[in-house]
């Protein structure tokens, strides 16, 4: 992976991250479907993830891959929770526009 990344070099992997990190806020200030925030969220986890393995390898040390490792865990558990949440939401209300959910204050 070293070769590879002097061959790309690591602007390139933070122009990406960059990128990536973008859409997902964008994704999440603009778009009223939960669902869609919801994968917007996930693309920016997975920027600041690309960002943990690629200096990670660029230092030479494991211990950014190795956060990465857990923080996909987490991520995967909070995705089924969120999933979860939203499908009981969508049985309750028939929707899961995120302005229908301001109903749900008490």
């Amino acid at each position: 992976m070293d070769n590879v990344l002097n061959q790309i070099g690591i602007e390139n992997y933070i122009f990406l991250s960059v990128i990536l990190f973008s859409i997902g806020v964008f994704g999440v200030l603009y778009r009223r479907n939960a669902i869609i925030v919801f994968m917007s969220i996930e693309i920016m986890l997975n920027a600041v993830n690309l960002l943990f393995v690629a200096f990670s390898t660029y230092h030479q040390d494991a211990s950014g891959q190795v956060f990465v490792f857990f923080s996909m865990a987490v991520a995967a558990a909070e995705v089924a929770v969120g999933l979860a949440i939203l499908v009981s939401i969508f049985r309750n209300l028939g929707s899961i526009d995120i302005d229908n959910l301001k109903n749900l204050k008490g």
